[in-house]
This record gives structure tokens, sequence and C-alpha cells, in this order.
């Protein structure tokens, strides 16, 4: 089947599926369907995969060979029949490789009359690197597989401090490739900066292209509120900081918009530690992360030297960046996104839900760890063990697995 690769902009799908063309084909052929207007004419014509792999044997000058030759449409989402041909490759001439790349495909799908190729494709979703990824790509693979190890045995890890260092760059870094490329040219945070400007441009030129201008400012109103939302006490998503007098039916389709383009991420509130997690939903409730957390210390203006700083500060931002991460790492590895709150005050940061048990996770931003919150759930729904994500080292007590900063990608 023809494989979508789903993702916000600039998280690398285009990379990605060439690099695959060159270790895993013969040759390939990308098309970008943004800016190939001759080829979405063509689309418009005929979608019957042959008179469009004819096209574009002619207009690139190479012959396509099943197996040996992968087609990469990019962009798709801004051709709605290249969709809708996708079936027809599926159905029709199984042999050839197509991959499509799509960074607003969500938003596309839901406007409009996009008509969606169900059961003839393969999707997959690429997000932000995640920590791991980003030891990797500072060619540090080995201190990654030694903080897998240590997650496993609750063991502590001796290079703890260093650790939390590469944790915080990466809070300032985040995961998306250029901004990850530019540090390790670089090492300069000042650079980072400017390129993940450049990124939120981009997202800014896709709400008013891929939105109705009315609509395009309430996405935008909603996606700078995250940083103010994230640093109230209660972090739960209130429209009224968006706009005085804001309401579901004012903001909802923006927030919408914003998830299927990738660019957020939604935590709904449950009301019950009880499995299945999803059917206690109260969809009424919910909080917003950054996909990517360095988007978001960026557009907080928070400085780099009170995330790098080694002494325990009393900043409650930093703990909304931390809870951010977190959000960003369980995305990353398709960990549906649940927090709970009972009628009084006790909240849980995320719960989680591990075959038949669900299990509390507490998120602290430097070495105090001390909530009650966590006992509460614990008690009331008789978890065998509860998390607490911090900067302190790995180890396991009174039914509590402490998980250092850095070894999130491990749960």
């Amino acid at each position: 089947m023809p494989l979508i690769v789903n993702g916000a902009r600039q998280v690398g799908k285009s990379y990605i599926l060439q690099e695959f063309g060159r270790q895993e084909f013969g040759n390939f052929i990308i098309v970008n369907l943004e800016t190939d207007k001759a080829l979405v004419e063509k689309f418009e014509e005929s979608i019957t995969p042959i008179p469009i792999i004819q096209y574009l044997e002619s207009a690139h000058s190479q012959r396509i060979i099943p197996g040996k030759t992968l087609i990469i449409l990019d962009e798709i989402q801004a051709c709605e029949r290249a969709l809708t041909s996708l079936k027809y490759f599926c159905e029709q001439v199984p042999e050839y490789h197509i991959v499509a790349a799509g960074s607003l495909l969500g938003v596309a799908i839901n406007h409009k009359k996009y008509s969606f190729p169900v059961g003839k494709v393969d999707e997959v979703t690429l997000f932000p690197m995640d920590f791991e990824e980003f030891l990797w790509a500072l060619d540090r693979k080995n201190f990654a597989d030694s903080i897998r190890e240590h997650y496993e045995s609750n063991e502590p890890l001796d290079v703890h401090s260093m650790a939390i260092d590469f944790y915080n760059k990466y809070l300032i870094v985040g995961g998306m490739p250029a901004a990850v490329k530019e540090f390790i040219g670089t090492n300069s945070f000042v650079a980072v900066a400017d390129i993940q400007n450049r990124i939120l441009n981009e997202y800014i030129a896709d709400m008013a292209k891929y939105a109705e201008p009315a609509t395009s400012i309430k996405i935008r109103a909603c996606y700078e509120s995250i940083p103010a939302q994230l640093a109230k006490e209660n972090h739960k998503f209130q429209y009224n900081i968006v706009q005085r007098g804001g309401s579901a039916t004012i903001f909802g389709e923006s927030i919408e918009w914003l998830k299927y383009a990738g660019v957020i991420l939604k935590c709904q509130k449950t009301t019950q530690g009880t499995m299945p997690i999803k059917v206690h939903v109260d969809l009424s409730d919910f909080k917003l992360y950054m996909s990517d957390v360095g988007m978001l210390t960026m557009q907080s203006g928070v400085v780099a030297q009170a995330i790098l700083s080694p002494l325990e500060t009393d900043n409650t931002f930093i703990g909304a960046i931390a809870e951010n991460y977190v959000a960003q790492a369980f995305a990353a590895n398709l960990i549906p996104l649940f927090y709970w709150k009972n009628d009084n005050t006790a909240e849980v940061d995320f719960v989680i839900q591990k075959g038949i048990d669900v299990i509390p996770i507490e998120v602290k931003a430097g070495v105090r760890v001390r909530s009650k919150s966590m006992g509460i759930f614990m008690e009331k729904y008789k978890c065998p063990y509860g998390i607490r994500i911090s900067k302190k080292n790995f180890g396991f007590e009174n039914g509590i697995k402490s998980v250092p900063l850095y070894a999130v990608f491990c749960i």
C-alpha cells in the first residue's frame, strides 16, 4: 500500500523520505504539490496511475521501474486529487512504490471535501526528535543506552549531573531537526532561536494559507496563548486567556486545527483512575502543550541561563517547560495524554495505562518532590506503583519509581 507520512512542518518528512529513497531504492523522484502546478493540473485531468507515471517519467527524464524507483509526493495536502489517487495506486498498480508526505494533512482531511483513501494506505506520524534521538545526534548513543539500562535496574546513574546538563540543553534546543543541526554546528543557543523563529513564521504562514482569514486569527491567538496558559498555577486551558469572553464555541475549531496540524498536543482530563482511562474522559477539560519544547522555550522568552543554572529555582514556568517536555516524549512514544483531577484540589500531571494497570505520573522540575496528589490517587485506585519524574537520580522506594527527567523516553 502507499505510505503517508504525517507530521508538523519542519519535522524532517521530506528529508527522511529522500534518505529512504537513496538507501533502499535504485533511484527516486520527488515532486512538491504545493509548487508543481503542472502536476496538480495533471491530477485534475486523471487520477489513474499509469498516465501519472508516464507524466512523471517525461517531466523528470527518468524511468520509473516497479520495485526500483520510489515516487515521493511531497505536500500532498495541497492536491486533493493526488490524495484520492493513492487508492488507485494501491488497487491497480501495487508493484509501484509510492510515499506521500503531508504537513497539514489532518487539517486538509477535516476541511471541505477531501476524500481520504481509507483502508488503501499505511500511515505513520513523524514527531520532533525526542531526547534519546537528541543524544544520538550528539554522538552519545552509548550514553542513551546506559540511561535505558539504569531505568530498568533503578540503580543510580554515576554521570547523573552530566545527563541533567544534556537535558537542560534539550529544553532550549528542542527536537526540530534544523535546530538540533544548528546547535551541533555552532553550539550557539542564539543561532538555534533564529531557526526556531523561522519555523514559527512558517507555522503562522500556514495558518493564513490553510484557514479562512477570520479563523486564522483565532488559530494564531490560541497558539500564542499557550505559554500564558502554562504559566498559570492551574494548567487547564482557559478560553478567556485567549480573549476576554472567549468560549469553546469561538475557539474550539481553532484548537482542533492546531492539533491536526501537529503543532500542539492535547492532554485530556480523566475523572477516574481505572482501566480503560479513555472512557472516563471529560472532554471539556484539557491542557495544551506545544509539540516541541524548544519552540515553547523560545516563544515564552525564558533566558537560557535560567534553564542551564545548577541552582534550584522558584520559577514556576520552568516546571511548565518540564511538563511540556514529558508530554512531547509521551506523544513521540505514542502514549495517549491524560491527566487526573478530583473534585477537591488533588491533581496528577499524567496518567498512563500499562496493560491492565493505571500508573500515575508526577513531574517536578527540580529535586524538591513533595506531593500529596500522587498518594491520594494511588490509595484510591490501588495502583501497583507510581512514577515521579524529577532531577533526582534513579531509585525505587515506598511504591514510587524515581525517573530522572532525562530518562522519560524509557517509560
